[in-house]
């Protein structure tokens, strides 16, 4: 497997500023990761008439760590200094647009888990959206896996 080149400044300066930082052995597969995403977006889906708030972050989080997979395949892992942040501008540098879902889930996951208003919850069709998206992002990171080598 060849070392992905799109965004490769990109990956270096997050590595180099301690936001990714290399893996080794067993921990860069990311199959792991997309299988636990997988079951993560089940957990979602079934909250979503129940509590969409958490179907909401559990979308989220389905969505986290399947991008986080793809990393972990490139032998790669954010850092708590980089945090989820780290994972989205990794994604949006190699891959492109079709991740681009993630970010605003991302921030909409802050806006629910740190909420600025009261009564600034997930509603139904929120939660529905966020887990279609959740499902759009694992499975276009499954296609992308098995392409992927070490960085």
């Amino acid at each position: 497997m060849v070392r992905w080149k799109r965004g490769e400044s990109d990956i270096d300066a997050l590595v180099r500023s301690g936001e990714l930082q290399k893996l080794t052995g067993d921990a860069a597969n990311g199959d792991r990761l997309l299988q636990k995403a997988t079951i993560t977006l089940e957990t979602a889906r079934s909250a979503i008439h129940r509590d969409p708030d958490s179907a909401f972050v559990l979308a989220y989080d389905a969505s986290r760590q399947a991008l986080t997979g793809l990393l972990a395949q490139q032998g790669l892992r954010p850092t708590t200094r980089g945090g989820h942040y780290a994972v989205e501008q990794a994604v949006r540098a190699q891959f492109g647009p079709g991740f681009r879902q993630f970010g605003a889930l991302r921030r909409r996951r802050n806006e629910l888990e740190y909420p600025e208003r009261p009564g600034d919850d997930a509603t139904n069709d929120e939660a529905s959206q966020a887990v279609e998206s959740a499902a759009a992002i694992i499975a276009a990171a499954a296609d992308l896996l098995e392409r992927l080598g070490l960085f």
